[in-house]
């Protein structure tokens, strides 16, 4: 198991990273701001206009810590690691689960009951939390139709009809999703999810930390050895992490879901923080990012009791112990990949 090592992102325009002995210095403006020992991180992400030194690159694939660039506003860019590593014996065993139709179909049905399952438990923990008899009634309904596609999905051996399943199953979940806010409902609504660009202000809070579960993810994978870009569940794409997308699904509303909720109905986030822009995109300004990126930390550093292993885990180390146990079922460890089912 790897150790919850810290991520550090960087979001102060024309910031410039540089190798320092051993650590990692920002600096802004030619004044040096911070200085981070390199053995102290997992990963780094840039946002905006931040530049980064070869020599301090070079430093980071030497210590396994990738490096991720995105937009000022989240949009994913580009991703910097070291050569690759791992087992070859299997990689190759995980190209092959991707090429037959019946391995991949078996680890995509436990992915997608776990992320059912897991929709399913958030919907009703938000129908215990409210008191309005409305929001119940969406909220067990739609709790009701997930636990009714769950036999479905686990008699189902086609990939197709399992993706079909997941988005029907994507649908239902947030459908009632906006019944999940409890205040704010005129700057904080849900209506349809909204990706390239996030049209209002939820879809901007969960697109922006589904990205940075994706860099989490990602990075996991590779941390045992696994190609991010072969997945099962997801159809193979250019640049595409499909099966960082493949973990994901299970861990979203566990990680970034539910947090968004406690960060909106707390009143963390705040219609303030928000920008439109003329083509209709909603974006978060820089002290919104920062105070959601404090909350993302603080969030992955609670604790959960894993149903697997039956051990106190905390929130960010989900992606590498899944990582680990995909690996273990890829290597022949395992008869079958034990998705994570939040209790």
């Amino acid at each position: 198991m790897r150790a919850l090592l810290n991520t550090l992102f960087v979001t102060t325009q024309g910031s410039y990273l540089a190798r320092d002995g051993e650590c990692v210095l920002v600096r802004v403006e030619q004044e040096n701001r911070l200085r981070v020992p390199i053995h102290t991180l997992s990963g780094i992400v840039c946002f905006g206009v931040v530049s980064c030194s070869p020599p301090l690159l070079g430093l980071c694939a030497e210590h396994d810590v990738s490096v991720s660039f995105l937009s000022e506003h989240g949009r994913y860019l580009a991703r910097v690691t070291g050569a690759v590593r791992g087992n070859v014996l299997l990689r190759r065993q995980q190209y092959r689960m991707a090429d037959s139709s019946q391995s991949a179909a078996r680890i995509a049905r436990a992915i997608v009951l776990g992320k059912v399952a897991n929709c399913r438990t958030v919907l009703q923990r938000g129908a215990r939390e409210h008191a309005g008899p409305e929001e119940v009634d969406v909220l067990s309904r739609a709790s009701g139709e997930l636990l009714r596609l769950l036999p479905v999905i686990e008699r189902s051996e086609d990939l197709d009809t399992m993706r079909g399943l997941e988005g029907d199953a994507a649908r239902i979940y947030f459908s009632a999703f906006d019944s999940l806010i409890l205040v704010s409902k005129d700057q904080f609504f849900f209506c349809e999810r909204s990706r390239r660009p996030p049209l209002d202000n939820v879809n901007a809070l969960l697109s922006f930390l589904y990205t940075l579960l994706t860099h989490d993810v990602a990075a996991a994978l590779e941390s045992v050895g696994l190609d991010p870009c072969v997945g099962y569940l997801h159809v193979d794409r250019p640049g595409r992490p499909s099966l960082a997308l493949d973990l994901m699904e299970e861990l979203r509303p566990v990680l970034v879901d539910r947090l968004v909720l406690s960060l909106i109905n707390r009143r963390q986030a705040t219609a303030e923080g928000f920008q439109k822009s003329e083509s209709g995109a909603v974006q978060m300004n820089d002290a919104t990012r920062k105070e959601i990126l404090v909350a993302w930390q603080k969030r992955k550093q609670e604790e959960i009791q894993h149903p697997y292993l039956g051990e106190r885990v905390a929130f960010g180390l989900l992606p590498y112990v899944q990582s680990l146990l995909l690996a273990r079922h890829i290597r022949g460890d395992l008869d079958a990949y034990p998705a994570f089912f939040w209790r």
